[in-house]
């Protein structure tokens, strides 16, 4: 049975009971919406049916929620885990820097793993990977908070140019991430996401391999895989265990709180980073440490529609974006630039020559690696040129 198999299972039977237990208290009470089945019940005074049941009120910190979704606690045992365990809480100051440095990321990540109903120590898996660096790179050419390498991140649709690498890019490379581990898990190991694990370390060639030699149904503790991915899980239950009982282990997880960090901004036209920094009352440093996949200091659409902004600062940016952009279509200039619709027939040596621009200026601003166009493609192109070539 799969993991996610197996909790819905489990919801399905909280459900039951649940209203079970509200049937109960109904009759018991001769309150006829009590009474009723959690399939036919109402919304009571305008709200939702599960607004008005007494919960426990939701965790306020975003340690708190990721222990509340934590889903492999029993195999902290396991001598390897016991192993890593040690290792870690031998050095607490590390944990702290590593988690600090999650602050921005681990509410966003918590989301999109609930999104999937996929466990809480998954989140972990950059503490692994990156130590929670967006920037970090190996030497063999993996890059950013999950680590992918060139060619995994290029089938998994993460753009790469001079401008832009997707890899850095927290949202794109989450997103990639989890992909990569749920396709894995179904497509090689009938839903077990430690193999999928340990696929994504070493890759499903050698897990595959290793799971031949020891039998088609061992897991991931039975078989002989290169050291790194026999450390490789391990490693992450060890930390999972560790930020689960913190005081356990003489670690001060630093305090924070469960609540979006940072808010994503559409922006359709080229916007140096400064620039967007300016207008959305945040320093240089804060816009380029949130939008690491910015390779050049300067946003461009054609790489990502979105600019990640501090949260409390969003609405300024968009305010002040919108006062910036006029609003007859025609005229609807992008710092200068406009958009251009490619027609059958146009190169870009012609286009730039047409907008009074150069190729390279034209690569630059639209994010190209080469002069390959498809006809409908948008390019930006000198505003003021193309109004006077409309005239």
């Amino acid at each position: 049975m799969t993991y996610r198999t197996h909790r819905r299972l489990v919801l399905g039977l909280a459900v039951t009971l649940l209203g079970l237990s509200l049937a109960a208290a109904g009759a018991q009470s001769g309150n006829p919406r009590l009474s009723a089945t959690t399939q036919d019940a109402t919304p009571l005074d305008g709200g939702h049916f599960w607004d008005a049941l007494a919960l426990e009120p939701q965790p306020s910190d975003v340690w708190s929620r990721l222990r509340g979704q934590l889903a492999w606690q029993e195999k902290i045992d396991h001598p390897r885990v016991q192993e890593w365990i040690a290792h870690y809480s031998a050095s607490p100051h590390n944990i702290e820097e590593i988690t600090e440095r999650a602050r921005p990321w681990m509410s966003w990540i918590l989301d999109r793993l609930q999104d999937r109903d996929l466990p809480a120590e998954i989140a972990l898996l950059p503490f692994v990977e990156s130590s929670f660096d967006p920037t970090a790179g190996s030497h063999r050419g993996a890059r950013g908070l999950w680590q992918f390498m060139p060619r995994t991140g290029d089938s998994l649709g993460l753009r790469r140019n001079r401008h832009y690498d997707g890899r850095l890019d927290v949202v794109a490379s989450t997103r990639a991430a989890l992909d990569y581990i749920e396709q894995q898990a179904e497509r090689w190991y009938e839903g077990d996401l430690l193999l999928s694990l340990a696929a994504y370390n070493a890759g499903a060639g050698t897990v595959n391999r290793a799971r031949r030699a020891a039998g088609a149904d061992s897991d991931y503790w039975a078989l002989n895989l290169p050291s790194e991915t026999m450390n490789y899980v391990p490693k992450l239950l060890a930390i999972a265990a560790i930020i689960n009982e913190p005081e356990r282990y003489g670690v001060a997880l630093p305090e924070i709180e469960d609540a979006p960090a940072f808010a994503r901004v559409t922006v359709d036209r080229p916007l140096a980073l400064n620039e967007a920094a300016r207008l959305a009352g945040v320093s240089h440093e804060t816009l380029a440490a949130l939008n690491p996949g910015v390779l050049n200091g300067s946003h461009n659409p054609a790489n990502t529609p979105v600019l990640l902004v501090p949260s409390d600062n969003a609405e300024r940016l968009v305010a002040r974006l919108t006062r910036s952009t006029p609003s007859a279509p025609s005229l609807a200039t992008a710092g200068g630039w406009q958009q251009y619709v490619v027609r059958r027939g146009d190169n870009l040596s012609a286009i730039a020559s047409r907008f009074a621009t150069s190729v390279s200026q034209l690569r630059r601003r639209n994010g190209l690696d080469d002069d390959t166009l498809q006809v409908g493609q948008t390019l930006r192109v000198p505003a003021q040129q193309l109004a006077a070539n409309r005239s």
